[in-house]
């Protein structure tokens, strides 16, 4: 263990000591190696008792810890699969309330990403930032041509201090895994792994530069969201300068009522952005905090979103994507074993999960919600309520569904803030219905057979000496085979339902190849190569069919 490391560990200690949560040292060993530390340290004899709940403690230790624990606690809020619902409620809470470093330092800072002068680039700079948080901050200027920007700039030394809190936390994680029963639950080791490579992106602003470039390009032409422009000219890796946008803070729904704002269209608006993002788009603004949202009132009546901050972004692959969006919808319709089936075909759960046991323990949970009155409905605790019922089945949380979740409860939640009566079901419920007929419309079947035409005949070049060489090495004698004469049968059966898939696969490329050729010389005979397109659909349907039944 490194010096500095050991110095940090001996710094947590006593952090933890001082706001009474020695005991949580006590309960995980993570100290074991420095218990001595711990028994004869005058922070544990002569500390005062605090009287808040645990959960509030260590969100004020996390705090006091600094940014990148502050950071790691706000992670670690979305795993409530893991957590006690008081600490992960608690960690919610954690704010970047951090105080700003000199002006003089970010200028310094910028001077020496540029290599020149900041007069040469910027016209003027405040010195004076507009906000401060735990990676950066950011001050208002000037383009030369008098364009107003905001400037994000790094922390000094974040780098460095980031590597030190990094590598500390592998080290706590790596004590509690070793000596901490709870841990093959927990799994602290694939925490830091996820805070690790979050984290990490936040550091890099062209990357955040490159997320708001395709959010922009994602609404372009919209009413509902607004995303600054980026100046890549003078943007670098530590920083980064965007467009001013001069809205209200989402917070500040004072000055949104003086305005007269729709707080009913401005809420709506808000979840149809965040399942056009996830659905339309697979690409989703993750940290939707009332800090990086504001309002632009142009016309009240029609409030638009103004969006700033894109560290951190989210993505699905298309088989999470539909499963989800099927999951949603089936709990919208009530159809609970629907839902049950969908989470043992993602592999959700594990496949020998019983369906009828499952389907009983959603509609447990459902059922009683469902008999509210809508506005009392939170999505936001239904979907927890789900995440509860899958420890039971023995499934496992899918990391790729944990930004989701978190901006999902967040997005919720500031909708009820600024109108009680919000109606999510009905709001979400379009959205992803049209997005499944886009899904499934003869347009974009074609698109998605056009797209993978190139990859399938790449496969179907391989598969025959594939083939033929395991039937040579079968014929001399080189491929062993089980001499369980029932098993060969099987397997000689499969082989040929397969060469028969093979061959109708196969068929129907050729088929679809020649469709899509009789389009491309646009022969006048049009409906020869609908035909073909059909008969290639129907031969492909046939062997998945197969396959399926199989």
């Amino acid at each position: 263990m490194r010096l500095r490391v050991l110095a940090r560990l001996i710094e947590i200690q006593r952090v933890l000591v001082r706001h009474r949560l020695d005991d949580f040292v006590r309960a995980t060993h993570l100290y074991r190696p420095l218990r001595f530390v711990f028994f004869i340290s005058p922070w544990t004899w002569f500390q005062r008792r605090s009287r808040l709940p645990p959960g509030a403690r260590l969100r004020l230790a996390l705090e006091e810890l600094g940014p990148i624990f502050v950071k790691f606690g706000q992670a670690l809020s979305t795993r409530r699969d893991l957590l006690p619902d008081d600490i992960a409620d608690e960690l919610a809470k954690l704010q970047d309330r951090v105080p700003p470093f000199p002006g003089a330092v970010a200028r310094a800072m910028i001077e020496q990403a540029y290599g020149a002068p900041l007069q040469t680039r910027l016209q003027a700079f405040e010195e004076t930032p507009l906000a401060a948080a735990s990676i950066a901050q950011v001050h208002a200027a000037q383009l030369p041509d008098g364009r107003e920007v905001i400037v994000k700039v790094l922390r000094p030394g974040m780098q460095s201090m980031v590597a030190l809190d990094i590598e500390v936390l592998y080290t706590i994680a790596g004590m509690a895994q070793r000596w901490w029963i709870e841990s093959r639950r927990l799994k602290p080791l694939e925490i830091v792994r996820e805070y690790e490579k979050t984290v990490l992106d936040e550091l890099d602003l062209l990357r955040e530069a490159a997320n708001a470039s395709q959010l922009k390009r994602n609404f372009a032409g919209s009413n509902l969201l607004y995303v600054p422009e980026i100046y890549w000219d003078h943007c670098r890796k530590d920083v980064l300068v965007m467009e001013r946008i001069h809205g209200i803070p989402i917070g500040e729904l004072g000055r949104l009522r003086e305005a007269g704002t729709d707080f009913r269209r401005l809420a709506e608006n808000g979840v149809e952005i965040f399942f056009t993002q996830v659905f339309r788009h697979n690409f989703f603004h993750a940290d939707m905090h009332p800090g990086n949202i504001f309002v632009l009132i142009d016309d009240p009546k029609q409030p638009r979103y103004a969006a700033v901050d894109f560290g951190i972004v989210g993505t699905l692959d298309l088989r999470d994507q539909r499963y989800l969006a099927e999951n949603f919808l089936a709990v919208f319709d009530r159809d609970y074993r629907r839902v049950a089936t969908l989470h043992v075909q993602s592999g959700w759960v594990p496949p020998d999960t019983r369906i009828d046991e499952m389907e009983s323990a959603i509609r447990t949970i459902c059922e009683p919600i469902f008999d509210r009155p809508l506005k009392e409905i939170y999505f936001g605790a239904v979907l927890l309520r789900l995440l509860e019922a899958l420890r039971r089945f023995n499934g496992q949380i899918q990391p790729q569904l944990l930004l989701l979740q978190k901006t999902l409860l967040n997005v919720e939640g500031l909708g009820r803030q600024l109108y009680p009566e919000l109606d999510i079901w009905q709001t979400a419920s379009p959205v992803l219905r049209g997005w499944m007929r886009e899904r499934l419309s003869p347009r974009n079947v074609v698109r998605e057979l056009r797209r993978g035409l190139p990859d399938l005949l790449e496969v179907l070049k391989v598969l025959p000496p594939l083939t033929k060489r395991a039937l040579e090495q079968f014929q001399d004698g080189k491929l062993v085979l089980p001499v369980d004469t029932g098993a060969i049968e099987r397997l000689r059966a499969e082989w040929i339902d397969q060469r028969r898939r093979s061959d109708a696969i196969s068929a129907g490329a050729v088929l679809l190849l020649g469709a899509l050729l009789w389009f491309a010389l646009r022969v006048q005979m049009r409906w020869i190569g609908v035909v073909l397109a059909a008969l290639g659909a129907a031969t492909w349907l046939i062997a998945w069919l197969r396959r399926r039944r199989d």
